[in-house]
């Protein structure tokens, strides 16, 4: 297990996060191919009384096992970075997206509703990592190195946790996001001290991110 403290975040980085058989299981999956330029998100939920609430590219059963499995790992690094929040956790999402091999992804910052975000490298050998930066401006870049079955998380804060992602203009890279979230969003802001109306009203003005998202996940 790695730490990076970057600026005002703290990155966990963990390799071989996925049993080999789970990550052999997730890293052969067989997609629709993604144009060079888009990304595809495969929605995969579950909440924490087991039910899977949304399964569109893994089995209802692989998606229980994937929580049973790695959960509590979650909830640990949760509580190690986010200690505040830890009782705010509702459901988990276990996306799979594949991100064009010309696709850049802008920078952001995640919404709310995550306490904590994780992504686990699948395929190919060699890709581009997460980047994460000191501000919206992209000064202070720092690429985390593509490795797979290397784990990526951070704790999300408002305006702090800055990141992005992108193809390396050679190959699709396919991740799996295994997010611990959260329906109540008011208490999010008032556990970071910022201002439910502030945060929601700069989605509004700003919704570039849910617009993008929306059409590439048809």
């Amino acid at each position: 297990k790695i730490i990076i403290k970057f600026k005002k975040m703290k990155i966990k980085i963990i390799d071989n996060f996925l049993e080999e058989k789970d990550y052999k299981l997730l890293s052969s999956l067989t997609l629709k191919k993604v144009p060079d330029d888009a990304v595809k998100v495969y929605h995969n939920c579950i909440d924490r009384k087991n039910n899977v609430t949304q399964a569109d590219c893994i089995s209802p059963e692989l998606i229980t096992h994937l929580k049973e499995q790695y959960e509590k790992k979650a909830l640990d690094l949760l509580n190690e970075l986010c200690p505040k929040k830890m009782y705010l956790y509702d459901h988990l999402d276990l996306h799979i997206i594949e991100t064009g091999k010309n696709l850049s992804f802008p920078i952001h910052d995640d919404g709310p509703e995550k306490l904590l975000s994780g992504v686990v490298y699948l395929r190919p050998l060699i890709n581009k990592g997460t980047i994460f930066y000191a501000n919206k401006k992209g000064e202070g870049k720092n690429e985390i190195e593509w490795k797979t079955n290397r784990a990526v998380f951070f704790a999300r804060e408002e305006r702090n946790t800055w990141h992005s992602f992108e193809g390396d203009r050679k190959s699709n890279r396919l991740v799996l996001l295994y997010n611990l979230m959260t329906t109540k969003i008011k208490e999010v802001y008032k556990t970071e001290n910022k201002s439910f109306l502030i945060g929601q009203l700069r989605n509004k003005i700003n919704p570039y991110l849910y617009r993008y998202f929306k059409t590439t996940i048809n």
